[in-house]
């Protein structure tokens, strides 16, 4: 662990930048606990610190108050202070607001108003605060206001107001209110359209001392014109800049505000090389542009996936000829990432060995809550952030103690980033004779620094000034809101005279040691999120070089294995017809061998399972569940094989083996905890006085699991880990495209304790196998993912066999859609489609298959959608840079081509993107989307990388539930909308198993998306959900008479008591 401690004693002096660089990536989810024992050392903690920092703190606040009693209250602080997030209004305005921007048809504008309107608390905003902002907001804003006088007493409530209201003036006209509301807030937190507006609008500040960094909004560019159009606007913004007089005697000279991925699509570690020669080379050339016109340059800080990426770009630059010698290239870094420290110990040895000093501006961060979220979904070991608000101010001294030392003094000129007077207090405590600056969001904190300036020899005070057009304003207004406006937020007391200033200049120290853990316990570490129970699987980030490294190194042990595999019958590999499995991303690469099943291994196979059954059925469940947890592990610790074998096998990226392992590992751990919670005890059922009834669980027979090669390993071993837990002995026989990964899983499964007589293997086709297993009539249930084609064909066999009727559960195709109305984000919505349609090759049961565009975004929504697609990748799925790999095999390939040579004569083709070279011997197909006028047209699913567009006229949206319903098939629904009545009501409307709101539609969680359709999507019950095993058992009940053995002594001692 990084000793964050020794930092001011030297032990890091000497230290390498890769040795620097090591330690910030072993940093990644250090222990919270361990590693803030360490950091605390760091703040200047002694009684008198405190109390002089405390002192001077509650000076500040106090002096602030006064300004709110002169009736200087301004914007964002007061905004703040009546809608703390915790009320719906602030929340629903906001949303409100920006998607009204984005909205292009009036109806669906209404519509929208008409669905967040009714779900505020209006009454309890009404008038409470006197500042413009506030009100104005809270009517529509003020302008609303004006169209019908408030009377309480006769009118009742803002939300009866707002019916009326609605009804008589009418929808149009509050539209128009909210619209103009938006221009107010607007120019609230944006200091201009464009650049000149901005200085026009920051002179006055200017006069008082402020200075400025610029920043262009917007969000990530997702195609090379959203990047170009940002460059452009970077570029201009820095022009402008320049062409400035600026007097230095008042105020520095300001600086521009770059985002890293506004200037390039793919700026993920994944494309690393793209990011250290294509984003380089843009970057450079704003640096010399800048550097010629003496302006600086500051790189945001973002995700923390792209952290050790921005250094290693960031090192790059500021090594260029083009920097060399400037010494205002800089650089912001975020207090509440565990790696903060040993990033900033990284970037003073960068200036050291250089030279030129680093403007750092010090920042809490942005992305706590998302981060989080992640963290938990990729089952990380642990969280990169402080899990308490406390933990990151503390960071945040600490960080600011060791920028502010000897040890970075020439090297790094500190820049504080904070609205919290104790910070202000704490910092002006620890800064000695160290020249630094702070920074303010333009919009809020003005009250603070404003009195900071007015007292004399005050600090130089930057105020980081978002420009830009006002559709572009949400993303960038929310991330500020949920850091300022929670109620923990500082800035949000600070003008609140009902807060006592005791209260908001306690030192972080005192917060954070008045803990009973210096890390939160509430908030559950990744692997606990779902309870007790069962533990999350294992996951791990690539984008982190101590995690990725290990990782690819263990990839590398099995480049050159072959596998084989064959009949597994009573825990013996038997022999059979050899066929040769070769690579679906190379032919000419051979992964092994595998003997198919005859005749002879079927009949061993299922009479073993059917000797066996008799034992299993009464083994103990907790034994049965204790097998697939054990199991679960043995898949963990065996995951490097399994990735590679799931690449080389079926053509899997490296992320989707990742995931393929993980939800297999949740498979068999949710269906042991499930098997214990259903079978454990027999149900206690009522009944008449002297009577026991219970209901007992038990396993049907020989359940045979038929699995497909697009989920080789997590829905194989879904199906049988089902099976095995609810107490079947299981046939499993694998798609015959993917037999070797299911026989090292069944080795696996026997290794974990499951009986080799009660797991047996069958490879080999459908027509030889399948056939035979399924006509049989010892077997008790059939469990089965593939086509619907197949599913019927099973449903006859079964039919048709002598013996008992048996159930057959079925997960079987879809024509999955996604319908997209106006009030959506076109960037949000590009993303999630071309993820869910291009993915694992557009090869998984829930991808998007038909995108419904309402007409009015329809051809901006194409347009980047267009642009995304040609960022994809198509190649070696072993590679991480690639996106899209092969589809499984020849005839996969020759289908889909014959689909789209077809399609794209039918309806307009969007794009299809050229296979690059090295792809000839693979059965690649190229990502396609073509436009379509009905999905009619698509008489199958077509299982590979096509979406098929639709364009709706919003009034027709009742046509286009129909349209998808009358295709017959139930599986996914995608939907975007900000109308959260419209998506909910789409959402019932449409009969689908999994319906997915604002994202993805792919990636089904285990226990927490249950998956499965209705239809021809399937039978149900849901695979992962708590009904699944419900179907793999029967019942008995048992009533025992127990009066008949001597009488019912229970029933004489009742009352006996009581008398």
């Amino acid at each position: 662990m990084f000793k964050a401690s020794e930092v001011l004693d030297g032990r890091y002096d000497n230290a390498t930048l890769e040795e620097l660089f090591t330690a910030v990536t072993n940093n990644y989810i250090v222990d919270e606990e361990q590693y803030l024992s360490e950091l605390i050392k760091l703040v200047p903690s002694s009684e008198q610190d405190i109390e002089q920092v405390t002192r001077r703190a509650h000076e500040l606040v106090s002096k602030v108050r006064q300004f709110e009693k002169k009736g200087l209250m301004v914007g964002i602080d007061a905004f703040l202070q009546q809608y703390s997030l915790e009320t719906k209004e602030g929340i629903i305005l906001m949303c409100l607001a920006e998607a009204l921007l984005r909205i292009p048809d009036a109806a669906t504008a209404d519509a929208l108003i008409q669905d967040k309107l009714s779900g505020a608390k209006w009454d309890e905003h009404l008038n409470k605060s006197e500042s413009l902002l506030v009100n104005a907001s809270t009517w529509g804003l003020m302008l609303t206001g004006k169209l019908v006088k408030l009377d309480r007493n006769t009118d009742g409530s803002p939300s009866h107001i707002l019916k009326r209201l609605v009804n008589r003036v009418g929808e149009p006209m509050i539209r128009q209110a909210m619209l103009a509301a938006m221009k107010i807030m607007g120019k609230q937190f944006v200091l201009g359209e464009d650049v000149k507006e901005a200085l026009k609008n920051s002179e006055a500040k200017r006069k008082l001392g402020y200075t400025h960094s610029y920043d262009m909004l917007g969000e990530a560019a997702l195609t090379a014109n959203d990047a170009q159009k940002y460059f452009n606007d970077y570029s201009n913004a820095i022009r402008d800049l320049g062409e400035q007089q600026y007097d230095e005697a008042n105020s520095p000279r300001p600086t521009i505000s770059i985002k890293l991925s506004a200037l390039h699509p793919r700026y993920e570690v994944a494309n690393e090389d793209r990011v250290l020669s294509e984003l380089y080379d843009t970057v450079i050339k704003l640096i010399v542009q800048a550097r010629e016109l003496n302006i600086g340059i500051s790189i945001d800080a973002e995700e923390v996936d792209r952290l050790e990426l921005s250094l290693k770009l960031f090192k790059q630059l500021y090594q260029s000829e083009a920097a060399k010698g400037w010494g205002l290239l800089g650089i912001v870094v975020q207090a509440y990432s565990k790696r903060c420290l040993p990033v900033l110990c990284w970037l003073t040895r960068l200036a050291k060995d250089q030279g030129d000093e680093i403007p750092l501006r010090l920042v809490k961060g942005a992305y706590w809550d998302s981060e989080l979220k992640w963290a938990q979904q990729a089952g990380e070991g642990g969280y990169p952030l402080y899990t308490r608000k406390a933990g990151t101010d503390v960071s945040y001294l600490a960080c600011a103690r060791y920028l502010l030392s000897e040890a970075t003094r020439g090297a790094i000129y500190p820049q504080f980033a904070t609205h919290n007077a104790q910070t202000v207090a704490s910092i002006d405590a620890m800064a000695g004779n160290r020249i630094y600056e702070f920074q303010r969001l333009h919009g809020m904190g003005q009250e603070l620094y404003d009195t900071m300036l007015a007292e004399s020899g005050a600090k130089a005070v930057r105020i980081y000034a978002p420009i830009g057009a006002h559709k572009d304003l949400l993303p960038y207004l929310v991330r500020r809101l949920l850091e300022n406006g929670a109620n923990t937020s500082f800035v949000h007391k600070l003008v609140d005279p009902n807060t006592p200033i005791e209260s908001l200049v306690v030192h972080p120290l005192v917060t954070l040691l008045g803990y009973k853990s210096l890390a939160n316990q509430k908030i559950v570490k990744p692997a606990d999120i779902f309870g007790a129970e069962r533990k999350n699987s294992k996951g791990l980030n690539m984008n982190i070089i101590s995690e990725s490294e290990p990782f690819f190194a263990a990839l590398d042990k099995y480049s050159d294995t072959q596998w084989t595999a064959g009949p597994l019958v009573n825990g013996k590999t038997l022999t059979g017809e050899v066929q040769t499995v070769v690579s679906p991303y190379d032919t000419s690469l051979t992964v092994g061998t595998v003997a198919f099943a005859d005749a002879n291994a079927i009949e061993q196979a299922i009479a073993g399972a059917d000797a066996a059954f008799g034992s299993w059925v009464r083994t103990p469940v907790e034994t049965r569940a204790n097998a697939l947890q054990k199991l679960a592990d043995l898949l963990e610790e065996n995951r490097e094989e399994l990735i590679v074998l799931c690449t080389r096998e079926a053509g899997k990226s490296i992320q989707d083996g990742i995931d393929e392992v993980r939800e297999a590992v949740d498979f068999c751990r949710y269906y042991a905890v499930q098997a214990k919670k259903m079978m454990a005890q027999p149900e206690l059922l009522p009944g008449p006085t002297g009577e026991l009834n219970e209901l007992f669980l038990q396993g049907r027979g020989i359940f045979v699991c038929i699995s497909p090669w697009n989920f080789p390993l997590a829905i194989f071993l879904g199906q049988v880990s089902a099976a095995l837990a609810a107490g079947n002995t299981v046939i499993a026989k694998p798609a015959e495209q993917t037999c070797l990964i299911g026989y090292r899983a069944v080795q696996l499964a026997h290794e974990a304790g499951i009986p080799t007589d009660v797991l047996q293997f069958l490879p080999g086709t459908g027509a030889v196998v399948g056939s035979a297993i399924t006509a049989d009539e010892r077997i008790g249930g059939v469990c089965f993912t593939g086509s619907t084609g197949t599913a019927k064909l099973i449903n006859r066999t079964l039919a048709n066999r002598d013996g008992a009727i048996i159930p057959l559960i079925a997960e079987t195709g879809g024509q999955n859609a996604m319908v997209v109305d106006s009030t959506s984000q076109p960037e949000q919505v590009v993303n999630d489609v071309v993820s869910s349609s291009f993915t694992s090759a557009g090869q998984r049961c829930s991808a998007l298959r038909v995108l419904f565009l309402q007409e009015d975004i329809a051809d901006r929504v194409i347009e980047v959608m267009k642009g995304a697609m040609e960022q994809l990748v198509i190649g070696n799925p072993s590679s991480v840079k690639t996106d899209v790999g092969p589809v499984i095999d020849a005839t996969a390939k020759a289908n889909l081509n014959a689909h789209i040579d077809h399609i794209s004569q039918v309806g307009k083709l969007i794009n299809k993107l050229e296979l690059p070279a090295g792809t000839e011997n693979g059965h690649f197909v190229a990502p396609t989307a073509v436009e379509i006028s009905s999905i009619k047209l698509l008489e199958k699913e077509h299982f590979g990388p096509i979406l098929h567009v639709i364009r709706y006229k919003a009034a027709d949206l009742a046509k286009v539930v129909d349209e998808i319903n009358s295709t017959g098939f139930g599986l996914t629904l995608g939907i975007h909308s900000r109308n959260e009545g419209h998506a909910l009501s789409l959402a019932d409307k449409v009969n689908v198993g999994n319906v997915y709101i604002n994202r993805n539609q792919i990636g089904a969680v285990v226990g927490v998306q249950p998956f499965g359709g209705q239809g021809l999507s399937g039978t149900g019950p849901k695979a992962g959900g708590p009904h699944y095993l419900t179907r793999f058992v029967t019942e008995k009940t048992r009533t025992n008479n127990i009066t008949a053995i001597g009488g019912n002594a229970t029933l004489l001692s009742l009352g006996d008591a009581e008398e």
